[in-house]
């Protein structure tokens, strides 16, 4: 199957989960919307954390319920956690719930009441000897359960246990969780510019597991000028390009499509920051944020920008420092900038440590009204104007 196909398919299934969920289920077919659902949980679960694994591993059947029958899926918990649709001799335990069902507690609303109807059988649970084993398939089986109901992961906890530098090396998942935070049970589209592992096309793609994982109904795009298809797995999708080529980046809307998140962690040289968000801020959603990383570059030499000339806009600050004065550009007098595209639509602009966020929109608000005085009043000129229905007036003495 190729990767634009899986694409689809997770997206769709995203977008039913609140909706008909049925008529996607058939479009996508059931067994690959089993192995889809079943893949998620195997994820969210984190099965490394449970001990003796490597020497017993467990084995969990799922029997999902759909048009009269079941579609059968596997959960194997091991030196790696898997999943497949074949059938081991005997599966530890068996959860039964409806494919439907479970679809809408792992993709959609965090607020719905998950699985209502999940039943969870036992296998030779009162064999004392293999006692053990059982508090494995307990663990394993509660992990897994978990992950229809428990989304509200902690993003500082999340890098952490990923191996992204946001939390540790830097300091910016707080900064996240603020402007995240509202966004986070919505079907995004997410796109990180730099995956990381440099040429190694297995290293790398510690943040875009950490973003599937705060972002439960998510699609996530990595880029990268290296080859990174082997970092590919259901809602990561990896796309290769050269991030200092203005044409690879206005391909990406329409490979990619509208996006409610861009995440500039790529070269951090300062032509390739200021290239990217010029191109790709138009990109984004009305409602959407854009961020760029680790700006200390911007007062580097060695990556194009100056502790000397901080406001020259072919550096990374110097560039996003100007675009703060767009946000006021309806109360410029005669003489101001002319208002561009992303003048009109910037609205919002947020700076923290190396770190900085902007929120994207519809920035024509209207001037302020003319009875406003645009020069300094004195104190005797304030005392002498009184408000009125129609704004202020002078006070005749009358």
């Amino acid at each position: 199957m190729t990767a634009n196909r899986a694409h689809h398919d997770v997206r769709a299934l995203i977008l039913a989960a609140e909706g008909e969920a049925e008529q996607a289920v058939r479009e996508v077919g059931a067994e690959r919307t089993a192995a889809l659902l079943v893949g998620e949980l195997v994820d969210r679960a984190d099965l490394d954390e449970v001990p003796g694994l490597d020497q017993t591993p467990i084995t969990v059947a799922f029997e999902l319920a759909f048009d009269g029958g079941a579609v059968v899926h596997h959960a194997v918990a091991g030196k790696t956690a898997e999943h497949h649709p074949g059938a081991p001799a005997a599966a530890h335990a068996t959860i039964e719930v409806g494919l439907l069902e479970l679809l809408r507690a792992v993709y959609g609303n965090w607020r719905a009441p998950g699985c209502q109807n999940l039943r969870i059988r036992w296998n030779d649970i009162e064999d004392v000897e293999a006692l053990s084993s059982s508090m494995h398939v307990f663990h394993v089986v509660q992990r897994l359960v978990r992950g229809t109901t428990d989304h509200r992961a902690d993003l500082s906890e999340l890098s952490l246990r990923h191996g992204s530098d946001k939390w540790g090396l830097h300091y910016y998942t707080p900064h996240y969780e603020r402007h995240f935070a509202p966004l986070r049970d919505r079907p995004l589209t997410i796109v990180e510019l730099g995956i990381g592992g440099y040429g190694d096309p297995a290293a790398g793609g510690a943040s875009l597991r950490m973003w599937k994982r705060y972002f439960p109904r998510a699609v996530i795009h990595g880029v990268d000028i290296f080859d990174k298809a082997a970092l590919r797995e259901p809602r990561i999708h990896t796309v290769r390009g050269d991030l200092s080529d203005p044409a690879f980046l206005a391909s990406l809307g329409e490979e990619i499509g509208p996006i409610d998140i861009v995440i500039d962690d790529g070269s951090h040289y300062c032509p390739d920051v200021v290239a990217a968000f010029r191109a790709m801020f138009a990109l984004v959603r009305p409602g959407g944020l854009y961020v760029v990383e680790d700006l200390q570059t911007s007062y580097w030499e060695g990556y194009g920008g100056s502790s000397v000339r901080r406001d020259d806009p072919a550096t990374s600050m110097g560039y996003l420092k100007k675009l703060v004065d767009g946000l006021a550009h309806e109360d410029h007098e005669a003489g101001g900038v002319e208002p561009d595209e992303t003048a009109r639509t910037l609205t919002g602009a947020h700076f923290y440590r190396s770190l900085a966020i902007f929120d994207k929109g519809v920035n024509q608000e209207g001037p302020s009204p003319s009875w406003i005085p645009r020069t300094r009043m004195t104190y005797d000129e304030m005392s002498a104007v009184e408000w009125g229905g129609d704004g202020l007036k002078a006070d005749t003495g009358e």
